[in-house]
């Protein structure tokens, strides 16, 4: 059994009451109501979500929203974490001179972007659960909800995320300064490293 499997399966023992009918009641437009009556755990449930392509380790939004839904925040934070640690290898990650690159675009961007990061975010390809997660885990908190956009971005993107990428949908949102700034970064490391 994988470890995310066991993580699933210690989140359907601590479902308890009503919580798992409440949890197929919110799944009815995604499974059926025919299948959903024939489960009784939440492991059935989660498989069956698993085959839809709505949960799996680097794919936890869905289910995070239903825990959240039904009250077990406990429940939503544990399966975050757990997604986290099973996003993938370092063979997934960009070069170490892009990593750079993106590095210097967060930093840009986090001071940068402010109120209009969820139409950046759906113009880098973020579903929009994905930007409903990022609002809810960072309520009050601009900076931290376009740290957790770029950190989500990249881990989508795996070795892809490129920094052309940023600056490109930044232009398309009419963030044309702060896309400058990144390039003039980015020019600056260039200059250093000929030296």
């Amino acid at each position: 059994m994988s470890a995310f499997n066991s993580v699933l399966l210690k989140i359907s023992g601590e479902l308890v009451g009503d919580q798992l009918e409440k949890m197929k009641f919110l799944c009815i437009k995604e499974i059926g109501k025919n299948r959903l009556e024939k489960m009784t755990n939440g492991f059935q449930l989660f498989t069956s979500l698993m085959e839809r392509n709505k949960l799996g380790p680097d794919n936890t939004v869905f289910l995070v929203s239903l825990l959240k839904d039904i009250g077990r925040l406990d429940l939503a934070d544990k399966m975050t974490n757990c997604e986290s640690q099973y996003a993938g290898s370092p063979n997934d990650l960009p070069n170490d001179e892009e990593q750079a690159k993106l590095d210097i675009a967060t930093n840009v961007i986090t001071g940068k972007l402010g109120r209009r990061w969820r139409a950046y975010g759906r113009k880098l390809g973020l579903p929009e659960a994905k930007l409903d997660h990022i609002a809810q885990k960072h309520l009050n908190d601009l900076e931290e909800q376009v740290v957790e956009l770029l950190k989500e971005w990249r881990k989508m993107q795996k070795a892809e995320a490129k920094t052309d990428t940023l600056i490109k949908a930044l232009r398309s949102c009419d963030q044309n300064y702060t896309a400058d700034l990144i390039q003039t970064e980015l020019e600056k490391l260039k200059a250093n490293g000929r030296q």
